[in-house]
Protein backbone atom coordinates (compact mmCIF):
# COMPACT_ATOMS: atom_id res chain seq x y z
CA UNK A 1 0.00 0.00 0.00
CA UNK A 2 1.11 3.55 -0.74
CA UNK A 3 2.25 5.44 2.35
CA UNK A 4 0.96 8.98 2.80
CA UNK A 5 3.27 11.39 4.71
CA UNK A 6 1.82 13.35 7.61
CA UNK A 7 3.00 16.23 9.79
CA UNK A 8 1.89 17.19 13.29
CA UNK A 9 0.03 20.47 12.73
CA UNK A 10 -1.77 20.97 16.02
CA UNK A 11 -2.28 19.87 19.61
CA UNK A 12 -5.30 21.18 21.46
CA UNK A 13 -7.29 20.30 24.60
CA UNK A 14 -10.31 18.08 24.07
CA UNK A 15 -13.55 19.96 24.65
CA UNK A 16 -15.53 16.83 25.47
CA UNK A 17 -13.04 14.57 27.26
CA UNK A 18 -11.47 16.13 30.33
CA UNK A 19 -7.67 15.74 30.54
CA UNK A 20 -7.52 14.49 26.94
CA UNK A 21 -6.15 16.24 23.86
CA UNK A 22 -6.57 16.11 20.10
CA UNK A 23 -3.35 15.79 18.14
CA UNK A 24 -3.96 16.85 14.54
CA UNK A 25 -1.94 15.36 11.71
CA UNK A 26 -1.94 17.06 8.31
CA UNK A 27 -1.48 15.39 4.95
CA UNK A 28 1.80 16.79 3.65
CA UNK A 29 0.78 17.06 0.02
CA UNK A 30 -2.96 17.48 0.46
CA UNK A 31 -5.72 19.18 2.39
CA UNK A 32 -6.83 16.41 4.74
CA UNK A 33 -6.42 16.40 8.52
CA UNK A 34 -6.39 13.37 10.81
CA UNK A 35 -7.45 14.24 14.40
CA UNK A 36 -6.58 11.66 17.07
CA UNK A 37 -7.67 11.89 20.71
CA UNK A 38 -4.84 11.12 23.16
CA UNK A 39 -4.26 11.33 26.90
CA UNK A 40 -2.79 14.26 28.77
CA UNK A 41 0.53 12.57 29.58
CA UNK A 42 1.03 11.56 25.95
CA UNK A 43 0.15 15.09 24.80
CA UNK A 44 2.75 16.45 27.21
CA UNK A 45 5.35 14.03 25.84
CA UNK A 46 4.68 15.25 22.30
CA UNK A 47 4.57 18.95 23.26
CA UNK A 48 7.87 18.75 25.18
CA UNK A 49 9.63 17.37 22.11
CA UNK A 50 7.92 19.70 19.61
CA UNK A 51 8.82 22.75 21.69
CA UNK A 52 12.39 21.47 22.19
CA UNK A 53 12.05 21.73 25.97
CA UNK A 54 14.69 20.04 28.11
CA UNK A 55 13.25 18.46 31.28
CA UNK A 56 15.59 18.07 34.25
CA UNK A 57 15.32 14.29 34.06
CA UNK A 58 14.44 12.13 31.03
CA UNK A 59 10.76 11.45 30.43
CA UNK A 60 9.74 7.89 29.52
CA UNK A 61 9.99 8.57 25.78
CA UNK A 62 13.39 10.23 26.25
CA UNK A 63 14.54 7.16 28.16
CA UNK A 64 13.35 4.89 25.34
CA UNK A 65 15.15 7.05 22.75
CA UNK A 66 18.34 6.97 24.84
CA UNK A 67 18.12 3.17 25.08
CA UNK A 68 17.67 2.81 21.31
CA UNK A 69 20.58 5.19 20.68
CA UNK A 70 22.80 3.27 23.14
CA UNK A 71 22.22 0.03 21.26
CA UNK A 72 22.56 1.67 17.82
CA UNK A 73 18.93 1.17 16.88
CA UNK A 74 17.54 3.82 14.52
CA UNK A 75 13.86 4.70 14.42
CA UNK A 76 13.42 5.01 10.65
CA UNK A 77 9.71 5.84 10.41
CA UNK A 78 6.34 5.65 12.16
CA UNK A 79 3.30 4.23 10.38
CA UNK A 80 -0.28 4.70 11.60
CA UNK A 81 -1.20 1.32 10.21
CA UNK A 82 -4.78 0.52 11.18
CA UNK A 83 -8.06 1.82 12.55
CA UNK A 84 -10.36 -0.63 14.31
CA UNK A 85 -13.50 0.36 16.23
CA UNK A 86 -12.29 3.94 16.48
CA UNK A 87 -8.84 2.96 17.82
CA UNK A 88 -5.72 3.88 15.82
CA UNK A 89 -2.81 1.43 15.68
CA UNK A 90 0.80 2.28 14.87
CA UNK A 91 4.13 0.61 14.17
CA UNK A 92 7.67 1.79 14.78
CA UNK A 93 9.96 0.78 11.92
CA UNK A 94 13.45 0.42 13.43
CA UNK A 95 16.76 -0.60 11.93
CA UNK A 96 19.51 -2.49 13.75
CA UNK A 97 22.65 -3.33 11.74
CA UNK A 98 20.73 -2.64 8.53
CA UNK A 99 17.96 -5.09 9.40
CA UNK A 100 14.41 -3.69 9.74
CA UNK A 101 12.28 -4.53 12.80
CA UNK A 102 8.64 -3.58 13.39
CA UNK A 103 7.42 -2.73 16.89
CA UNK A 104 3.73 -2.43 17.74
CA UNK A 105 2.91 0.85 19.49
CA UNK A 106 0.09 3.04 20.71
CA UNK A 107 -0.26 5.87 18.21
CA UNK A 108 0.36 8.55 20.86
CA UNK A 109 3.63 6.90 21.91
CA UNK A 110 4.67 6.44 18.29
CA UNK A 111 4.14 10.15 17.62
CA UNK A 112 6.12 11.11 20.72
CA UNK A 113 9.00 8.95 19.46
CA UNK A 114 8.76 10.28 15.89
CA UNK A 115 9.20 13.85 17.14
CA UNK A 116 12.27 12.85 19.18
CA UNK A 117 13.91 11.01 16.29
CA UNK A 118 12.76 13.58 13.73
CA UNK A 119 11.57 10.70 11.56
CA UNK A 120 8.69 10.71 9.06
CA UNK A 121 5.11 9.79 9.99
CA UNK A 122 2.95 7.91 7.48
CA UNK A 123 -0.52 6.46 7.17
CA UNK A 124 -2.55 4.71 4.48
CA UNK A 125 -5.32 5.96 2.22
CA UNK A 126 -8.01 3.80 3.83
CA UNK A 127 -7.34 5.43 7.21
CA UNK A 128 -7.57 8.96 5.81
CA UNK A 129 -10.73 7.95 3.94
CA UNK A 130 -12.33 6.63 7.13
CA UNK A 131 -11.12 9.16 9.70
CA UNK A 132 -9.73 12.18 7.85
CA UNK A 133 -11.45 15.52 7.45
CA UNK A 134 -11.00 17.68 4.36
CA UNK A 135 -9.99 21.34 4.51
CA UNK A 136 -11.64 23.05 1.55
CA UNK A 137 -9.44 25.77 0.07
CA UNK A 138 -11.82 28.71 0.26
CA UNK A 139 -11.67 32.13 1.85
CA UNK A 140 -13.67 31.15 4.95
CA UNK A 141 -11.21 28.37 5.78
CA UNK A 142 -8.19 30.67 5.49
CA UNK A 143 -9.44 32.68 8.47
CA UNK A 144 -7.63 32.12 11.76
CA UNK A 145 -9.32 30.57 14.78
CA UNK A 146 -10.20 34.07 16.00
CA UNK A 147 -13.58 33.83 14.26
CA UNK A 148 -15.44 33.15 17.48
CA UNK A 149 -18.85 33.18 15.82
CA UNK A 150 -18.07 30.13 13.70
CA UNK A 151 -16.54 28.33 16.66
CA UNK A 152 -19.52 28.99 18.92
CA UNK A 153 -21.94 28.00 16.20
CA UNK A 154 -20.04 24.78 15.47
CA UNK A 155 -20.32 23.76 19.11
CA UNK A 156 -24.11 23.84 18.77
CA UNK A 157 -23.89 20.39 17.16
CA UNK A 158 -21.76 18.90 19.95
CA UNK A 159 -24.28 16.26 20.97
CA UNK A 160 -25.16 13.28 18.83
CA UNK A 161 -28.86 14.11 19.22
CA UNK A 162 -28.36 17.60 17.78
CA UNK A 163 -26.41 16.22 14.81
CA UNK A 164 -29.08 13.68 13.92
CA UNK A 165 -31.59 16.51 13.45
CA UNK A 166 -29.47 18.18 10.77
CA UNK A 167 -29.48 17.30 7.08
CA UNK A 168 -26.31 16.07 5.42
CA UNK A 169 -25.94 19.44 3.67
CA UNK A 170 -26.22 21.23 7.02
CA UNK A 171 -23.67 18.87 8.55
CA UNK A 172 -21.26 19.48 5.66
CA UNK A 173 -21.63 23.23 6.23
CA UNK A 174 -20.95 22.75 9.96
CA UNK A 175 -17.95 20.59 9.08
CA UNK A 176 -16.43 23.38 6.99
CA UNK A 177 -17.10 25.91 9.77
CA UNK A 178 -15.39 23.66 12.31
CA UNK A 179 -12.40 23.26 10.00
CA UNK A 180 -12.29 27.00 9.33
CA UNK A 181 -12.12 27.71 13.07
CA UNK A 182 -9.58 24.88 13.53
CA UNK A 183 -11.94 22.96 15.84
CA UNK A 184 -10.70 19.57 14.63
CA UNK A 185 -12.32 17.58 17.39
CA UNK A 186 -15.77 18.89 16.45
CA UNK A 187 -14.95 18.26 12.79
CA UNK A 188 -14.13 14.64 13.64
CA UNK A 189 -17.50 14.17 15.38
CA UNK A 190 -19.36 15.61 12.40
CA UNK A 191 -17.32 13.46 10.01
CA UNK A 192 -18.24 10.36 12.04
CA UNK A 193 -21.95 11.22 11.82
CA UNK A 194 -21.68 11.74 8.04
CA UNK A 195 -19.87 8.40 7.68
CA UNK A 196 -22.55 6.69 9.79
CA UNK A 197 -25.23 7.96 7.40
CA UNK A 198 -23.32 6.64 4.41
CA UNK A 199 -23.53 3.22 6.02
Amino acid sequence: MRKIPLDIVGLQPSMTQTHNYAVVLGERNGNRRLPIIIGGFEAQAIAVAVERMMPNRPLTHDLFKNALDTFNIDLHEVIISNLLDGVFYARLICYKDGIPHEIDSRTSDALAMAVRFNCPIYTYEFILEAAGVVLEDDESNRKQGSDRGAKVESKAVDSHAAMTNLSSDELNKKLQEALGSEDYEQAARIRDELNRRKG
